[in-house]
């Protein structure tokens, strides 16, 4: 698939205006339970647009006249267009996460991941929104060999959830004018606690085994990952929102941190819980991918640089285990998208 690049116009003029309310979709999952908060204490009034099927992660903020609570289908063309009034800028999250569940029923995630992003976007230039920020993945350039993955390489997606975001990005981009501002954002791998946990990502299911089972499976190990911490890739959110426009308009961005091989990421869980006796098996796998993302272009052009590691987001599950917030760990559904998603077709969503 070769790369999109976004039309420029010379003579547009940038304004920069206030941006007050924001439209979070998906923003009761991973990256928003922790996102939403941190936008609450800036003073943002913020509307999360969600099924809320992991439960309500932001009942503490239900006081808050700030925070709007909209629970439903991105798919309701009417709900959406409800909740874009008076909206100045949205952030999407919202899709079927992961390869797994989007290959559990390819259709429900067309439906979600493409056709409804379309009418996200259509709705939010009708309705005057000034900025929308789109959360793609690193996983649109497929396996590479350069050591330097950059925004400037080829896109090359090994599943339909890849190829729909590739898609995704070319219809939002297109749709760029001087008064709607969009940014493409290419995040790592999420890592570390959030209030809506997820224990299926790689970082995140290497510490839970160890602490739980005392032991780590590794399949294969050589495979490296891309890793950026949930407080880096929160904290960026919040600042596309203040950024001039003119610096982020039609621009695509990477955002990681380190790129670990999986065998080092054990390595290092084992280090930071600090047991020795932690065992690390390594199981073959047919699985080879690797992945790895170079987010000079970002730091470079916008000044934004991570400051949290892969360990500390060991330690921080570390915490949440030990202080009892992650309760049943390897059983609840809760945490793992696919098994939530199975539960959710069962139900014929």
């Amino acid at each position: 698939m070769k790369k999109h690049i976004p039309h420029r116009d010379i003579n547009i003029i940038y304004i920069n205006m206030k941006i007050k309310t924001v439209l979070v979709t998906g923003g009761a999952g991973y990256v928003g339970a922790v996102l939403v908060p941190k936008m609450l204490a800036r003073g943002y009034k913020v509307k999360v647009l969600d099924w809320y099927i992991y439960g309500d992660v932001f009942k503490p903020y239900q006081s808050n006249r700030n925070y709007i609570q909209i629970k439903g289908d991105l798919r309701d063309r009417s709900l959406v267009k409800e909740a874009l009034k008076d909206t100045d800028a949205v952030i999407h999250l919202a899709c079927i996460s992961n390869d797994p569940s989007f290959e559990l029923n390819p259709k429900l995630g067309t439906s979600i991941n493409y056709d409804a992003m379309k009418i996200l976007v259509d709705l939010s230039k009708k309705a005057g929104v000034q900025r929308f920020i789109f959360a793609s993945s690193s996983s649109v350039y497929g396996v590479k060999k350069e050591k330097t993955v950059t925004e400037d390489l080829s896109l090359e997606p090994l599943t339909d959830y890849s190829k729909y975001k590739i898609l995704s990005e070319q219809y939002i981009l297109d749709a760029a004018t001087g008064d709607f501002i969009v940014l493409v954002l290419r995040p790592a791998t999420v890592c570390g606690y959030s209030p809506r946990m997820r224990l299926d990502l790689t970082v995140n299911m290497l510490t839970i085994q160890a602490l739980v089972n005392g032991r780590i499976t590794v399949f294969g190990g050589s495979q490296t990952r891309p890793n950026i911490h949930i407080e880096d890739i929160t904290d960026l959110y919040v600042k596309t929102l203040n950024y001039p426009k003119r610096k982020i308009a039609g621009k695509i961005y990477n955002a990681g941190y380190e790129n670990l091989a999986v065998m080092r990421i054990a390595k290092m869980v084992k280090k930071v819980l600090k047991n020795r006796n932690i065992d690390i098996t390594i199981s073959p796998t047919d699985d080879k991918r690797s992945y790895r993302i170079s987010s000079e272009k970002i730091k470079r052009e916008l000044g934004f640089i991570p400051k949290h590691s892969v360990e500390e987001a060991i330690a921080d599950i570390k915490k949440a285990h030990e202080h009892g917030d992650l309760p049943n760990p390897l059983v609840d559904d809760r945490y793992y998208n696919i098994r939530t998603m199975k539960s959710l077709l069962n139900l014929r969503l």
